[in-house]
């Protein structure tokens, strides 16, 4: 039986190309989008398993609470890792360890600024990296050492065996390989290339080994013999600042390392979710592009039903059960299903390597991985199966004997349910180009916002290398400024677009005992204000070498001490007085999403770890970049010349949004796309049960355009419904999105104007294809037979 339907199949499938190669393509389009959705829902939400103990390992995170809001980061103090494991029962292993950041390697004329962690040998037992070479137990004990990943040790050494070889790190120290790891998985959080011993980070850094409980400067891990210890092991964490420093008001907590990625909110000290939701928004939409394809199956093979109709009634006529017919029928739909993964392979092969770029990862079809070949057999058959289910269902309940008589009405009882089929389409594409337009509303919004300076023509190098000895520093200054290429040159404590430093110990006048508000601080050199292109409010900024004990600050942070004349107002930070010389614009360092923070500006020149410079705007822009690439150079030749423009740093704090907008467009499109061929199946199924009408029309003067009218009003309708669904169900989706911006666009009218203009015209277009056809179609060719 199965052979024989099977060879029907196939005949019909052959015989009707032209609807084979419409429901195929369908298919393809919805599965194709659907495994890449999926493909990227499965990469993010692999983050951070690799590890053996994954599921019993946590981040430390620290509680502020600062007056009535509570601000929650993963960086601690260094002293947390010790504690942690000699007072939290249940632990197994604790350390700490730096984030990764950049430093210069060297071996020989091979040089590379590359991702460097310093940790304690704990680190190792919590991450089980794999080694390729070195043993496990011994690495990170030696203080002049350094583990290598395999790209690394390539790089550094070729072919050669780079352990105990030497390699000089930052022109200062030599360090002894001790070990090589596989290369960091693209999925990690923390991503490295040399891992190396905390005790050289302190040795380098001698504040780390008097810091106590107030500094919060690195990450810490911990891993659980069990997670039935989890409870207790968080509710003591939860005191273990209060029980080491009187001063303290921060909470830890246990935060799963397999939810860091994906949870990185929180709202009051709990997590609320993250990068989370926008997965789940693609997961979703996943299946709504596929379950619109099958939707497009069912309608474009019940379209088809008065030819199938006659078909039916023959074979059950000579003894065909209502069984065997459904069997061929699903038959059909699961050979349409695989012809559809066959495309969909192809195309998600070719529309990859654009996702990669696009996403700046790297998915890949694993075709060793059973799992991947089981999720393909199951959404091939459940495609098949739903695609199939109800033309197999509705064709084989006609009756014989009114099919054969040539009844036209067999479709009338199914018309609803196509026609609700295609409002569901249309609703979902409505909802998506609603969705869509506001995404880039509110991108255009931020990018658009103010933010306090001018980063256009402002570019930042690092102080490395010669760079750290001051007088080498204004050497720099001086030469840039000589060249023509700059007119202002200043130094901050951090890259202008990152998070920095903050603190809770700022005291005012009239400041009341109980207030903790959280101040950022950064350092900044002479002229920092005028270079970057900020506005000063009042007073003057850093000009002179005694500004050492002065600050500026800036517009919140005024807000915040309630002063009414700041300027010369003296106020204590960890107990130093301190004068506010000058306020300034608030000004937008970290999220563009936020308002600004207060902040403090100092200057130190022993803590400047950036240089900022001004490009001359008449001078043109790849010759000035020329000529301070080659002043750079000679001064500090032992390093590479690393420069960034501040505005392309802060283009990329939009990745997130701009990537959901893409996403959306692609994806939205082919929603759109397979739902106008639905329509097209219903255009075609109401066109065939109106034809004698139509003809009847004609013949009596109807003109094409008449016809047109008639037949278009019906789907219009159908627009105009789907429309109102979407309407309020787009609102409530989007309202919730922007719920998460402190800056947001408002919710206009235009986004659901456009959408429902362009779903119109698109619905139009798409019946008028077919409507045409029938207007102008022969009347006698379906009265001939009346």
């Amino acid at each position: 039986m199965f052979k024989l339907n099977l060879k029907i199949a196939l005949r019909n499938l052959w015989k009707n190309k032209a609807y084979t190669l419409i429901n195929v393509g369908g298919l393809a389009i919805g599965l194709a989008s659907c495994m890449v959705l999926l493909l990227y829902v499965a990469y993010e939400w692999s983050y951070d398993k690799q590890f053996k103990n994954y599921d019993k390992t946590y981040v430390v995170y620290n509680n502020a609470k600062a007056n009535t809001q509570v601000f929650s980061w993963a960086w601690t103090p260094g002293v947390m890792a010790n504690e942690v494991k000699e007072k939290i029962p249940g632990v197994a292993y604790a350390s700490h360890s730096t984030y990764p950041y950049d430093q210069l390697i060297s071996n020989g004329e091979k040089k590379f600024k590359k991702s460097v962690v310093y940790a304690e040998p704990s680190f190792l037992k919590i991450l089980n990296y794999k080694f390729i070479k070195g043993n496990p137990d011994k690495v990170l004990k030696e203080v002049n050492s350094v583990i290598l990943t395999e790209t690394m040790a390539k790089n550094l050494f070729g072919d050669e065996d780079p352990i105990n070889k030497t390699v000089k790190f930052n022109n200062k120290h030599v360090l002894k390989v001790e070990a090589v790891i596989e290369d960091i998985p693209a999925n990690s959080s923390i991503r490295f290339e040399l891992l190396m011993p905390w005790a050289l980070y302190a040795n380098d850094n001698p504040w780390v080994k008097n810091s106590g409980w107030g500094g919060n400067f690195c990450l810490t891990l911990v891993q659980l013999q069990d997670n039935s210890f989890f409870e207790k092991a968080n509710g003591l964490m939860k005191g273990i600042y209060t029980r080491n420093s009187k001063d303290a008001n921060g909470q830890a907590l246990l935060h799963p390392l397999s939810k860091w990625h994906l949870y990185g909110d929180f709202e009051n000290g709990k997590s609320i979710g993250g990068k989370i939701d926008q997965i789940k928004i693609f997961f979703i939409l996943a299946f709504c592009i596929l379950l619109i394809a099958c939707v497009n199956f069912m309608n474009l093979s019940t379209a088809r039903s008065e030819k199938r109709g006659k078909e039916v009634g023959v074979r059950k006529a000579i003894g065909s059960s209502r069984k065997s017919l459904i069997g061929q029928f699903i038959t059909e739909s699961m050979l349409l299903a695989i012809m559809g993964m066959i495309i969909a392979f192809v195309l998600i092969e070719v529309s990859l390597p654009y996702f990669n770029r696009l996403l700046n990862i790297q998915l890949a079809i694993n075709y060793q991985d059973w799992k991947f070949w089981l999720a393909l057999v199951s959404l091939t058959l459940i495609t098949g199966f739903i695609a199939g289910s109800y033309p197999a269902f509705y064709l084989s309940s006609f009756e014989p004997v009114k099919v054969l008589k040539g009844a036209s009405n067999i479709g009338n009882s199914s018309l609803s349910v196509r026609k609700i089929l295609v409002v569901f389409q249309f609703s979902f594409a409505t909802c998506l180009i609603i969705c869509t337009a506001v995404i880039y509303q509110q991108l255009n919004y931020i990018k658009n916002k103010p933010i306090g300076y001018n980063n256009g023509g402002l570019i930042e190098m690092p102080i490395q290398g010669n760079f750290s000895n001051k007088e080498k520093l204004d050497v720099l200054k001086d030469q840039l400024i000589k060249s023509g290429a700059v007119t202002n040159v200043t130094y901050f404590s951090t890259p202008l677009g990152d998070e920095g430093n903050s603190t809770f110990s700022i005291s005012w006048p009239g400041k009341n005992l109980n207030d903790k508000v959280l101040f950022n601080y950064r350092n900044a050199g002479f002229d920092f204000i005028k270079t970057i292109g900020a506005q000063l409010v009042n007073g003057r900024d850093f000009l002179i070498k005694t500004d050492s004990l002065n600050v500026v600050v800036n517009e919140a942070a005024v807000k915040v001490m309630g002063l009414k004349q700041p300027i010369g107002t003296k106020i204590e930070w960890d107990g130093t007085k301190i004068t506010i010389i000058g306020v300034m614009k608030d000004i937008i360092t970290e999220s563009p999403y936020q308002n600004s923070k207060p902040m403090i500006i100092y200057n130190r020149a022993e803590e400047f770890s950036n240089i900022i410079v001004r490009l001359d705007p008449s001078q043109n822009l790849s010759t000035s970049v020329d000529k301070i690439d080659g002043i750079v150079k000679s001064l500090n030749p032992d390093f590479p010349i690393e420069r960034r423009f501040v505005a392309d740093t802060y283009e990329y704090k939009y990745q997130n949004e701009k990537l959901l907008g893409i996403l959306s467009n692609w994806f939205g499109g082919f929603a759109i796309f397979i739902s106008c061929l639905g329509l097209l199946g219903l255009a075609l199924f109401i066109a065939e049960q109106r034809k004698k009408e139509i003809s009847i029309r004609k013949v009596l003067g109807a003109s094409t355009a008449n016809i047109l009218t008639l037949l278009n009003k019906d789907f219009v309708k159908l627009v105009c419904i789907a429309n109102l669904i979407a309407f309020p169900l787009a609102y409530i989706i989007i309202n919730k999105w922007l719920s998460a911006y402190e800056f947001r666009v408002s919710i206009s009218v235009l986004p659901f104007a456009i959408a429902a203009i362009l779903s119109l015209i698109i619905a139009i277009l798409t019946v008028s294809v077919q409507s045409v056809k029938v207007a102008k179609s022969n009347p006698i060719d379906a009265l001939k037979y009346e």
